[in-house]
């Protein structure tokens, strides 16, 4: 095995020889700051690799080394068990969320060392994945992709999100600055009121929903209830069973498949 690889090659060629898509990854992946690089530049490196990994599986993502559900901040410690295929007969409906050593490796992945500072979470079922990237040359600001399509462009970000189910994505974002409630504090995004970014993977869309002068969203939370979705300013108000906002699943179209922020 070529000394580029190391034992991270070693350890998940059984896999690799099998995902030809897990391979580009790691060959681009393993070039950061070198030949590939210098010759496409900064700017469509950091693209092709949101490309590269809005395609990948749970098992490419954990053979490039990054931290997993586990440990954020180390490689995975058992690639013997996390390469295998995953466990349960077919139909069996999706896993629940996974924390390794498990067959199929884990479900969300971070990237603490380099520049980058990529995330990547997958549904429970591994269909669709969410990529974050940081962007060092633009203030550290964060990208989204979701199944390759860039999410919520131009607004502040925060370094990951969650799945609330198969289908929706939950992403908090920077808050308004003429918010009555707003200063601002440590931390990436750096807003104590913040908005929050929801994409429906089923049908493309995405909601951006801005607190209004009379909503505190300090921590929110979004639940699926039914046919609904409910957002909660933090946690204290899930506890009480007190949303701000409850809002159905199938919203009425806008334009585009663009549905109007709330």
């Amino acid at each position: 095995m070529p000394r580029r690889w190391g034992e991270r090659g070693e350890h998940w060629k059984e896999w690799l020889r099998r995902s030809p898509g897990g391979v580009d990854l790691l060959v681009w992946w393993t070039d950061a700051g070198g030949d590939i690089r210098s010759l496409v530049g900064d700017a469509r490196y950091r693209e092709r690799l949101a490309e590269l990994l809005s395609r990948a599986s749970p098992r490419d993502c954990a053979a490039l080394g990054l931290g997993c559900t586990r440990r954020i901040d180390r490689s995975c410690r058992e690639p013997w068990t996390c390469a295998l295929d995953p466990v349960g007969p077919p139909g069996a409906g999706p896993r629940p969320s996974r924390c390794g050593p498990v067959p199929g490796a884990c479900d969300a992945f971070t990237d603490c060392w380099t520049e980058f500072g990529v995330t990547v979470r997958f549904t429970a079922d591994d269909r669709h994945r969410a990529v974050h990237l940081r962007d060092r040359a633009d203030s550290d600001r964060v990208s989204l992709w979701v199944d390759g399509v860039p999410v919520a462009e131009g607004a502040w970000l925060d370094e990951s999100g969650r799945w609330v189910d198969e289908r929706l994505y939950v992403v908090d974002a920077a808050g308004p600055e003429d918010h009555p409630e707003q200063d601002f504090t440590f931390g990436h995004l750096g807003h104590v009121i913040l908005s929050v970014v929801v994409h429906d993977v089923e049908r493309a869309t995405t909601q951006v929903l801005v607190p209004t002068a009379a909503e505190s969203w300090t921590d929110p939370v979004v639940r699926r209830d039914g046919d609904t979705w409910r957002l909660y300013p933090h946690r204290a108000a899930v506890d009480a069973g007190r949303p701000d906002r409850v809002l159905p699943v199938e919203p009425p179209a806008g334009p585009a498949g663009v549905v109007p922020a709330v």
